[in-house]
């Protein structure tokens, strides 16, 4: 879920606006023949009625191109359940309902008679506290481009999208506790049990599809696990959804006063659970921090209210500190609390204040995150890195690259695009928040000459139900106004302004209002300045995508050949009978635990491999006790040392030494230079072939 724009709220609102505030950050009849069924694989057999109109003629395109490769759009960061989230009552309306239309589309109970009771839409909205709550069939004010808490994944939405030339989309399972406990709900707040559910109505979405097709497989939305399946899917010119997951408190893992309340028993059985419902890719952290990692701020007011929403969930405002590299954190703002937050405070309590050059969360990737991460890694699934502290994605593309770990996403505009080439050099996939078309071109063309490099394609995510905000209107006049009816960009299907009920949508009046006008915006896209070449790049981001995963399925993690190995060293720490820092901690697989060095200078320590093997990296995890200057030895008999790689500039944290691979059977890491008052001091140290 994206930051959607801010909007004020009365003192009148107070519990409310803590409501909205919150959550504008986080984030009939029976089926009948249908009407234009031919024969073609792509239409339905029997279809609801009433239902929307789909608006597209012509065949999806299938196959692959000349050099066997597929095609089509991504959308890489969706919420088609949602409104099943959050206690089932913040986004109004359904992605399908075996009733029929009437029932997917319609208002929250509180919305009804004349909306005057949807006070969270009325500050998110712009309704000036009234709106018609009726949906199906007049849609008079929703779903809009800035409506913020109505369905936007209408099925028949998603097909428009998909024929309109999307072949990927990623449906990220979202939720966030503390926003759930101060909404309307009908369910409780158990952050697994509402991503548990939304996953279960994915695959139900997938079976209503699939009998207006006429069984188990035929219909165009098929959920993929694995890249194979999802190029297959592709292949026959249907939709491959992959299940992601986008919650605040994965696997319980909240901290309260900066105490997890998760171990690494429930991580493990939060990650396996979530890997057999199909999940392949998720977010460690979003919009709070948690027991696993420090997240990305948000600015200005809305900062101000997330902020709070910390405060209240984990007992902790966030903090921050200077950067020490090019990449930041989003400024958090000056700006005062409104009254109507404030007053959901402790007596005594007051959002702290900030410097305005510590733009960076002081809370990285915990112990905790970092087995998870490699727990995911283990399990071959894709780290979204958006919403990641700057501390915590570079502490996160350390071990990414330690191990060559492919898989890693942006998928929404909230990394720190100075991470943009790590990014790719690793094998991982990236895509833009869907912005207005001029400013998508603008943020492609930031990294064009990066993708190129790394010969990758380009994404979208939408965000959809994902309470962001979206493209507004350009106006029938605009440079770039789309002209009804047009051609998809491979040039196989024409679509026509889409109709629901009585409503006629149209992108240049109406703005990216749901995601059946995805290809609208893509067309816009198309007739902006730079944008022929946008999207091109976008039609080549099933492909990209697609490779990113089967790279992360196929990756092997490396054998740490110094597991369990005989230690020594020059010298261990020694000033409490009741801590032990002995050399063998370094490989003991347990990263609370480390080996420290006396402190002074010209320090080592070294492992027994047992017998003579290959060798080419060796990755440290130091604690803070780091070695500013230090080289790698290898040795054949532990007498006559040989140095492969040194570095005088080190920096602590993750650190990767590479060299040409060689025989030897004793590895000694030798500290020359302290970078701290103490000594040398090292979780981990995993010695591999390559």
């Amino acid at each position: 879920m994206n930051r959607p724009s801010t909007r004020g709220a009365g003192g009148r609102f107070a519990l409310v606006s803590l409501f909205i505030a919150l959550a504008t950050v986080v984030f009939g009849a029976g089926p009948v023949p249908a009407a234009d069924a031919g024969g073609s694989w792509w239409e339905p057999t029997a279809r609801p009625a009433p239902d929307s109109q789909i608006n597209v003629t012509g065949a999806p395109f299938t196959g692959t191109d000349a050099s066997g490769k597929v095609r089509g759009f991504v959308d890489a960061h969706n919420h088609l359940m949602s409104n099943e989230g959050f206690g089932g009552r913040m986004i109004c309306g359904r992605t399908f309902s075996a009733a029929g239309i009437a029932d997917a589309l319609k208002d929250c109970p509180e919305h009804y008679p004349d909306g005057s009771g949807a006070l969270f839409e009325h500050v998110t909205g712009g309704d000036n506290g009234k709106h018609d709550p009726v949906g199906w069939p007049t849609f008079t004010h929703w779903p809009a481009n800035d409506s913020l808490s109505h369905q936007q994944n209408y099925y028949a939405w998603v097909e428009r999208a998909w024929r309109g030339g999307q072949r990927v989309l990623v449906n990220d399972l979202v939720t966030n506790g503390l926003i759930c406990s101060l909404l309307p709900r009908d369910r409780g707040c158990d952050e697994m049990d509402a991503i548990r559910l939304e996953a279960r109505k994915t695959y139900e979405l997938q079976d209503y599809v699939d009998k207006m097709y006429g069984g188990p497989g035929k219909g165009w939305f098929r959920v993929v696990t694995d890249s194979a399946q999802a190029r297959s899917v592709i292949e026959q010119g249907k939709l491959a959804v992959v299940l992601g997951v986008e919650a605040s408190e994965p696997f319980g893992c909240k901290m309260i006063l900066d105490v997890a309340q998760c171990d690494q028993a429930d991580i493990d059985k939060g990650l396996d659970e979530l890997y057999g419902l199909g999940v392949r890719s998720m977010f460690l952290c979003h919009k709070f921090d948690n027991a696993l990692c420090g997240v990305r701020f948000d600015s200005g007011t809305t900062g101000v209210a997330v902020n709070i929403g910390q405060f209240l969930s984990t007992g902790t405002f966030w903090t921050t500190e200077k950067c020490t590299g090019p990449q930041a954190d989003n400024p958090i703002g000056l700006a005062a609390a409104p009254a109507a937050l404030a007053e959901k405070l402790p007596p005594g309590v007051t959002v702290p204040s900030y410097a305005s050059d510590a733009r960076c969360n002081k809370r990285g990737l915990t112990r905790l995150g970092e087995y998870a991460l490699k727990g995911m890694m283990q399990r071959g699934m894709m780290l979204e890195l958006d919403h990641m502290s700057v501390k915590a994605a570079g502490r996160a593309l350390d071990i990414l690259e330690s191990e060559e770990y492919p898989g890693v996403l942006s998928s929404h505009s909230w990394m720190d695009l100075d991470w943009t080439e790590r990014l790719y050099r690793l094998g991982g996939f990236a895509a833009s928040y869907m912005h207005g078309a001029q400013g998508f071109v603008g943020e492609a063309a930031q990294k064009a000459d990066l993708r190129r490099k790394y010969g990758v394609g380009f994404g979208y995510g939408t965000d959809m139900n994902g309470v962001g905000g979206w493209p507004g209107p350009v106006g029938e006049n605009a440079p770039n106004a789309v002209t009804y009816p047009f051609k998809s960009f491979d040039g196989g299907s024409t679509l026509d302004r889409q109709v629901t009920g009585e409503r006629t949508w149209d992108l240049n009046k109406d703005g990216a209002a749901h995601n059946g006008l995805v290809p609208d915006w893509v067309e816009q896209i198309r007739l902006t300045p730079g944008g022929p070449a946008v999207v091109e790049e976008l039609s080549r981001g099933a492909e990209s995508y697609l490779t990113t995963w089967k790279a992360t399925e196929r990756h092997e993690l490396g054998v740490n050949l110094a597991s369990g190995a005989p230690t020594a060293a020059s010298t261990t720490q020694w000033w409490n009978p009741f801590v032990d820092y002995s050399p063998g901690l370094a490989t003991d697989g347990n990263t609370g635990t480390r080996w420290a060095s006396e402190w002074s200078d010209d320090q080592w320590w070294q492992v027994d491999l047992g017998s003579s093997r290959r060798i080419g990296r060796v990755t440290l995890d130091w604690e803070a006790a780091y070695a500013r200057a230090y080289r790698i030895e290898l040795s054949d008999n532990g007498t006559d040392w040989r140095s492969v790689w040194s570095t005088d500039s080190g920096d602590g944290g993750y650190d990767t030494a590479e060299f040409a691979s060689q025989s030897a059977r004793y590895v000694r890491v030798h500290g020359e230079r302290r970078g701290t008052g103490w000594g040398y001091s090292l979780h981990e140290v995993k010695v591999t072939r390559s």
